[in-house]
């Protein structure tokens, strides 16, 4: 599979980054080479083997073999209701994954009269014989509540932080005043035991049910999730028409959505800037015109040792991979934005402290460092 585009690799010249950061025009920061393609892919996790676990929107979970450039069906993925934003999405194992094999998806389902919502399931992944493998014994432990009307803002990302508790960001549906109604949870990040059930911490334990699943509100879109090297959460997430933030996420905090944002409603209405509301917690960042956040990753590794720390985030709409540098006491600016030419659905960090790409065109792209 596209061994031929293997011979491809090519250079991303640096492009001046629209904050007013820049870097000299036509100096390559890293070579990209494309490795795989895909069908809708959204999601990717590596295996301690290095393979590669790749979700498909459509409802199919891929296993990847990069040494020999093979891709293998897994079984046993939940039914997902596909159309608009929702699909299969994300992919995670689980911290003790070597021991345990638990891997974690999330994606939309169907409900009554034409409703739908995001959903969390876990299960064992058994490899087979055919370069593939199994899920076994899957279990839904989360589900949005409640389900609505509508194909949109599922955000259903993932995430296990240092504590050992699994986070997910879960979208407003684009119905507005979930994000501030505590009997549902939508429009939150929710924290969770691994098996779905509520820390007795989580701020709002004690108001039971759904509420007790809340870690924090007021969110619209948020598609990443991610922590730090000071084991701090971070999110990033679609604003409205302007506004797109990445926020440092933290125990019980509102963040404002819908009554405060940068940006305004599609509509045209408009939406009153943060600094006039300040018991809501305001963005580390925000982008107006919006870069369209898909995905969020701290780097850690040696390809390039000048990055270590930075966040990187996957950009749609600006067809961009953005750098973001952080200060003290949760300060962050943009620092570089790499004109992919491509829509970023997600992006990781791989084993060898590569930084790897999904395209929404389908492709799975390699960075690496270019040759001195």
């Amino acid at each position: 599979m596209l061994k031929h585009l293997k011979l491809l690799a090519f250079a991303i010249a640096v492009a001046a980054c629209s904050d007013g950061s820049s870097f000299a025009q036509n100096s390559a920061a890293f070579t990209a080479t494309p490795i795989a393609e895909f069908n809708e892919p959204w999601a990717l996790a590596f295996l301690p083997d290095g393979r590669l676990l790749v979700t498909e929107k459509r409802g199919a979970l891929k296993l990847h073999s990069i040494d020999d450039d093979r891709t293998g069906d897994v079984t046993g993925v939940p039914r997902v209701e596909h159309g608009g934003q929702g699909g299969l999405g994300d992919v995670v194992l689980h911290p003790d994954f070597a021991a345990n094999r638990l891997v974690y998806l999330s994606y939309a389902e169907s409900g009554e009269r034409g409703t739908a919502g995001a959903a969390v399931a876990r299960a064992r992944f058994v490899l087979n014989d055919a370069g593939g493998g199994a899920l076994e014994n899957l279990t839904v432990i989360w589900r949005q509540t409640p389900k609505v009307d509508g194909r949109g803002h599922y955000g259903h990302r993932i995430a296990f932080g240092p504590d050992g508790f699994l986070y997910i960001s879960s979208g407003e549906r684009q119905k507005f005043t979930p994000a501030q109604d505590l009997d549902g949870n939508l429009g939150k990040i929710v924290r969770l035991n691994d098996d779905g059930s509520v820390p007795a911490d989580n701020p709002f334990a004690e108001r039971g049910g759904v509420t007790a699943q809340i870690w924090s509100l007021g969110h619209r879109n948020p598609l990443g999730l991610a922590f730090d090297s000071a084991e701090r959460l971070w999110n990033v997430e679609m604003g409205p028409r302007g506004g797109d933030e990445l926020n440092l996420v933290q125990r019980g905090a509102n963040y404002g959505y819908p009554i405060v944002s940068n940006g305004d409603h599609y509509g045209g209405q408009t939406i009153p800037d943060h600094p006039t509301r300040p018991e809501f917690a305001a963005p580390a960042v925000f982008w107006n015109p919006v870069i369209s956040p898909s995905s969020l990753l701290f780097y850690s590794g040696s390809e390039f040792p000048q990055w270590r720390g930075s966040a990187f985030i996957g950009g749609l709409s600006s067809e961009s991979l953005v750098r973001i540098e952080f200060g003290g006491s949760g300060t962050a600016r943009e620092a570089d934005r790499f004109r992919m030419r491509a829509r970023i659905r997600a992006v990781e960090q791989g084993p060898d402290g590569a930084l790897w790409l999904l395209e929404d065109s389908g492709r799975l792209v390699k960075l690496t460092a270019p040759a001195r």
